[in-house]
Parts: C-alpha cells; sequence; structure tokens
C-alpha cells in the first residue's frame, strides 16, 4: 500500500492549491511591478509564471510524499517563496541588455532567497513537519536557483559558458544516474554539500551586482565551480566504493 491510497490525499492537495495559487498571483503581480519599471516586455511576465508553474508541476507527482501530512505548512511556504524568487530572475534569462539597477534588484532577490534558505529547514524542524516531499522540494529549488543564477552571470557576459556547469552539473549528475543506477543509491547527509551549495549560490549571486566584473567573476565563479566538481566527485567515489564492496560480498 502507497502513501497515496494509506492517507486521504484531499486535504494535502487542497491545502497545497491555497497556497500555491496566491503565490502565482502574488509573483504575477511582482512581476509586472517589475516589469513597468524596467519597461520590460509582457513576455517578462509571462516567462516567470510560466517558470513557477512548470517547477511546481514537475514536483506535483511527489507531493504524495508529504503524507500523512495533510497542510503544506509554513516550511514548504517558504520553499515556495524562493522558487518565485528563482522565476523572477529566470524571466529575465533571454532578455535584452539588463540595466545597472535592475542588476542591483537581481542580486537583492537572490540576496533575500539566499537568507531563506536554511529558514525552511528550522520551520519544518520546530513544527514538526519534515517530509520526504519537502527535503525534495528544497533541493530541487536549490538546483534550479543556482541554474538560473549561473544563466546570468553567462548572460551578463561575467563569465564564460562553462559558468552554466554549475547549475547543470547537478542535473547531469541525476540524468547518468539513469544510465548508471548505483549513482542513484542514497547519499548519507553531509554538511559539506550544504556549504558548498550556499556558497556556490552566495559566489553567483554577488557576480550579479554591477561593480563586479571579469576577471574576478570569472575568477570567484571558477573556484565556485571547482569547489561544486571536488563535492560531486566524492560523492561520486564514495557510491562507487559502496557498489564495488557490494559486488565483492
Amino acid at each position: 500500500m502507497n502513501r497515496s491510497t494509506a492517507f486521504p490525499f484531499q486535504p494535502l492537495l487542497i491545502s497545497t492549491l491555497l497556497t500555491v495559487v496566491p503565490a502565482i498571483l502574488l509573483l504575477a503581480s511582482a512581476a509586472s511591478a517589475i516589469a513597468a519599471r524596467f519597461q520590460l516586455p509582457a513576455s517578462y511576465i509571462i516567462q516567470s509564471i510560466a517558470v513557477l508553474i512548470g517547477l511546481l508541476l514537475t514536483l506535483l507527482p511527489f507531493l504524495p510524499q508529504h503524507q500523512p501530512l495533510q497542510r503544506l505548512g509554513a516550511a514548504n511556504t517558504v520553499t515556495l517563496l524562493r522558487a518565485g524568487i528563482a522565476a523572477l530572475l529566470a524571466g529575465l534569462i533571454g532578455q535584452a541588455m539588463l540595466v545597472a539597477s535592475l542588476a542591483w534588484l537581481m542580486a537583492a532577490l537572490a540576496g533575500i532567497a539566499l537568507l531563506l534558505d536554511g529558514v525552511d529547514g528550522w520551520l519544518a524542524r520546530r513544527s514538526q513537519m519534515q517530509s520526504i516531499f519537502g527535503a525534495r522540494f528544497d533541493m530541487e529549488v536549490d538546483a534550479f536557483f543556482i541554474l538560473v543564477l549561473a544563466a546570468l552571470v553567462y548572460q551578463m557576459d561575467k563569465a564564460g559558458v562553462w559558468v552554466l556547469l554549475s547549475g547543470a552539473m547537478r542535473y547531469g549528475f541525476v540524468a547518468l544516474g539513469y544510465a548508471l543506477p548505483w549513482l542513484r543509491q542514497p547519499l548519507p547527509p553531509r554538511q559539506r554539500r550544504q556549504t558548498v551549495c550556499v556558497f556556490q549560490t552566495a559566489i553567483l549571486a554577488l557576480c550579479l551586482i554591477p561593480p563586479l566584473l571579469p576577471p574576478w567573476t570569472t575568477r570567484l565563479t571558477a573556484v565556485a565551480l571547482g569547489l561544486l566538481t571536488l563535492s560531486f566527485l566524492v560523492d561520486t567515489v564514495w557510491l562507487a566504493r559502496c557498489r564495488i564492496s557490494g559486488m565483492s560480498r
């Protein structure tokens, strides 16, 4: 018996809708205000909304993993707020040349999202509403946020196209797991991953501010990418050793 049949799903779904719909409306209002202030085309608003809806639809199949909890909860609401900020920034990908004042706003939004990172986990523990879904939601928003920041850093000519690896690495690791199933085995919790993730996000956000220019942005993003690569390498080696030890038994 799976979670969806063991527990009633309707209360959780209603709670999620009552949280998500206002969040989408709030995002639409924020995107409209930004578009009006910086004379951005309507496509920016549409792109921002589409990104958030697409991200949430991707995670919808995992919502039953939040059961037996029947409310989405404050922790996931904070994560949803971070996802909205990521969507506002993602709406700027592909837009025309970004003015300095807009770049400062981008950096400020990224900083707010970074400050909120960790609050959701603290709220989940404090309210005793931790779940597999909550952990996945937090992780996916982190990964997507890094990808968006890397794309903006590249778009602003702050680093070469290689900076996109910062955001693509986690998705590449997941994709490789379909070809190599041993990469999909659970990893033990490590503070190293959280530290590297925060450092990566902070460096990319910092590189958005107008005064910081190449070669400094290139060097900073290269260091951050190197640490991220090393972290993934450590996890890959650990999984490979587990596979080898399992085969030798």
